[in-house]
């Protein structure tokens, strides 16, 4: 990717004003979208092959792209194994540059996160790290169910438990992450400004060479 990406502009100034009551409206429901079969079989492939692997301690690494980010958490983590999940095929088909000795314990599927969270869940099958790097931000103001801590789906991920963290670079999206984070966990949860030592993400490398602020947030939830 060419240093040429604009940043995230947006309307919307701060945390918007209707999360609170957003979160807390899907966490007192359950989410009951059918599952897709084709995500069950992605989800089994992914637990078989991690079970193959004996059931170390697991990494999901939610949203890949791909793989790229997959393949560093597999080779900075040798004693877990990481699930990179993508829902788009052709993403996970493109080469990926990659230097020295691909890892082995990892495994890339195609699959909806919004099933493959709720299968795992539903599975007890939990993370022991879990990482959103870089979703979609939609910035508009009206987008804010779309992201994914205003979905219905957001009260999955928090009871999946485990270490969290979410990285974007729009300040915003990570502020309203870390406060839905804080609010159905009870933990604090803060954003916070960062550089990384090496980019693990395309995105992440094209962000930073652009000279884009880069933000995270980092929880540990309970199990």
């Amino acid at each position: 990717m060419d240093a040429n990406s604009r940043p995230v502009t947006s309307a919307q100034e701060g945390v918007h004003e209707q999360l609170p009551a957003l979160v807390a409206r899907h966490a007192r429901s359950e989410y009951r979208k059918p599952f897709m079969p084709y995500n069950r079989d992605a989800f089994e492939t992914s637990v078989a092959a991690w079970r193959a692997a004996g059931s170390r301690p697991l990494i999901l690494d939610a949203g890949c792209g791909v793989g790229l980010s997959t393949r560093h958490l597999a080779r900075t983590h040798p004693a877990h194994f990481v699930i990179g999940v993508d829902q788009s095929a052709d993403r996970l088909a493109r080469n990926t540059a990659w230097e020295g000795p691909v890892p082995a314990n990892f495994i890339c599927v195609r699959a909806d996160l919004v099933d493959y969270w709720r299968l795992m869940l539903a599975a007890d099958i939990r993370p022991a790290k879990h990482f959103i790097l870089y979703p979609n931000p939609w910035p508009k103001i009206g987008h804010l169910a779309r992201r994914w801590h205003g979905h219905p789906v957001f009260p999955v991920i928090v009871a999946l438990g485990g270490e969290i963290e979410c990285r974007s670079n729009w300040r915003i999206y990570v502020e309203e992450f870390a406060a839905a984070l804080a609010q159905l966990s009870g933990s604090a949860v803060t954003a916070e400004r960062f550089a990384p030592a090496g980019p693990i993400t395309p995105f992440e490398k094209k962000y930073a060479d652009s000279g884009h602020s880069l933000w995270r947030c980092a929880a540990v939830l309970p199990s």
